[in-house]
């Protein structure tokens, strides 16, 4: 038994209601994180989004993708060239695990990858007890995704951070302030279809309860990107917040509460989620 990795893995087990599969998830994004620390990778690329957000300060919501983004466009830049430093990294903690990169669609601006590998035989080569073991499938598999931004918009600060677990390790992430505008591009501009990501909302309500405060000019600089702001005029706090309240009128609110309540430890906190409250929440909104 690895007894410092099977502790962390109960530590993160406990950090996501007793399921065992997201503690060994977790674990597998802080060894890819930590292979691509080990290169140069964050010489040219910064981590953002919700796993960025859990990870570095705190965020009690499950989130199952890294997210990362080149700090400038960058033509000469491809994903694949840092699936041996992911793969080595999990080989030295002793995880099968392969790590393979998925077909570009025409006009992405994103890069993709997936490492897998069968959650069995990792949780073999935690040394996880048999009884514990048995309760999953032998085909199961353990998944993350891995997806870069080639084209990033302008106007993001980012900073060095530090990682202290499977061992310690500093990688270049986006500020809180670039963070929160990601998050609130997301809120006004993802095509939600009949499927409302109502973990967008729920990470919305963690930046305003911190009192973080915003990156306008970022949050503009990708609205702007993808053509969801066109106006000649800078955007505005007021202009913002009417946006924002124009966006929550049209959120059917029971079904983002159904989309992310697998992924906290307290669903019933949702209750309070309608379109009044979090219009209440605009005007808290702090600026940089």
């Amino acid at each position: 038994m690895n007894k410092a990795l099977f502790a962390l893995l109960e530590e993160k087990v406990g950090q996501n209601g007793g399921l065992w599969e997201r503690g060994l998830a977790e674990i597998i994004q802080s060894v890819a994180l930590l292979g691509l620390s080990r290169s140069n990778f964050f010489n040219m690329a910064a981590f953002y989004g919700g796993t960025a957000l859990r990870l570095l300060h705190g965020l009690d919501r499950f989130s199952e993708d890294l997210d990362f983004s080149l700090l400038t466009e960058n033509s000469d830049f491809h994903l694949q060239d840092y699936f041996g430093c992911i793969a080595a990294e999990l080989k030295s903690f002793g995880f099968p695990a392969e790590v393979m990169g998925k077909e570009k669609r025409f006009e992405s601006t994103t890069e993709s990858a997936f490492i897998k590998a069968n959650t069995v035989t990792l949780l073999i080569s935690i040394g996880v007890p048999a009884d514990l073991i048995a309760r999953f499938h032998q085909s199961s598999l353990t998944k993350v995704k891995i997806e870069v931004d080639v084209n990033p918009p302008g106007g993001a600060d980012t900073v060095f951070e530090y990682v202290y677990d499977p061992v310690p390790f500093s990688l270049r992430s986006y500020d809180l302030p670039s963070l929160f505008a990601g998050k609130l591009h997301a809120v006004l501009a993802r095509a939600w279809g009949n499927r409302v990501k109502g973990r967008d909302w729920y990470d919305f309500i963690f930046y305003v309860r911190k009192g973080i405060p915003l990156s306008l000019g970022h949050l503009e600089a990708r609205l702007r990107q993808t053509g969801h702001f066109t106006e000649t005029v800078a955007l505005s706090p007021e202009r913002l917040k009417h946006l924002l309240l124009g966006r929550i009128s049209t959120v059917d609110f029971v079904s983002a509460r159904r989309d992310v309540e697998r992924f906290i430890p307290r669903p019933q906190d949702l209750n309070v989620w309608d379109k009044d409250f979090f219009s209440s929440l605009v005007d808290r909104i702090k600026f940089s």
